[in-house]
């Protein structure tokens, strides 16, 4: 397993390569933590594939954000730095957008992808049933973020991002957000938005929520599913927004089908 940091525009990233004569597999963590999240199902990949992973500007071991700066452009960044044409991308969250746009703006890199609660650019606006929106949260949120209280936003976070419980290893994925959040501000800039192409994927994919996670997100991610030509699509009763977390059996389940679909 080796440790580095990669020199992204403007700034730097934390990655890990686990190394070996596997086919490689790229795994990006989500907005509401960091790649500390995929701990659980390591055991499960590393004998079976090269795995690699980093932590997004700001999040886990990577310094915060000093100039404007893309997700999409930083993956495209780490994986040329491993010389990696082609692999495989298990994305979840913001990971997941990120696996999206890569599969959508360089469709030859990737012969599969897994997307645990992706968020999906360019998704229309929720419908009535799936709004949520609570003053009272939103108050809590703002104060938190003046106050730069990094307990009491991850509190506020875990309301929306991990209503199945605050375990302590939930709560440092969601201060890891809130650490995110309050470091790099305004300055992560949004990739195009995809949901009008969804339909151009064509390789083998799967997406995987709960009905814990937030509303519209679980509508966006149903609808995101069906117009994803090879998508499997799994719905998982008292799941949140911490797949790797929860419910990590299922998770190695999903990646390795979906991979086996793509004869990785």
């Amino acid at each position: 397993m080796t440790e580095t940091f990669i020199s992204v525009d403007g700034g730097e990233v934390w990655a890990d390569d686990t190394g070996g004569d596997g086919r490689p597999l790229v795994l990006l963590h989500p907005g509401s933590g960091d790649s500390r999240i995929w701990a659980p199902i390591m055991p499960a990949l590393t004998p079976r594939y090269r795995v690699i992973r980093y932590d997004a500007r700001g999040w886990g071991k990577s310094p915060a954000a000093v100039t404007e700066f893309s997700l999409l452009r930083d993956l495209v960044t780490v994986l040329d730095h491993y010389g990696i044409e082609r692999a495989p991308i298990v994305g979840c969250s913001q990971g997941g957008a990120s696996a999206l746009g890569l599969a959508l703006e360089q469709p030859e890199r990737v012969p599969a992808i897994v997307l645990l609660c992706p968020g999906i650019l360019g998704a229309p606006e929720p419908g009535d049933d799936a709004q949520e929106d609570d003053p009272d949260l939103e108050a809590a949120f703002e104060r938190a973020v003046g106050a730069k209280d990094v307990d009491g936003l991850a509190g506020v976070l875990q309301q929306v991002w991990g209503r199945a419980g605050a375990t302590p290893e939930a709560m440092e994925q969601l201060r890891s957000m809130a650490r995110a959040i309050l470091a790099n501000g305004d300055l992560e800039q949004e990739d195009p938005p995809f949901f009008d192409r969804l339909g151009e994927i064509s390789v083998p994919a799967s997406l995987l929520v709960g009905d814990a996670d937030y509303p519209p997100l679980i509508e966006s991610n149903k609808r995101a599913a069906a117009r994803i030509p090879d998508c499997a699509f799994t719905f998982v009763p008292g799941l949140d927004h911490l797949p790797p977390l929860r419910e990590p059996g299922l998770v190695v389940r999903v990646i390795i089908s979906t991979l086996g679909r793509a004869g990785w």
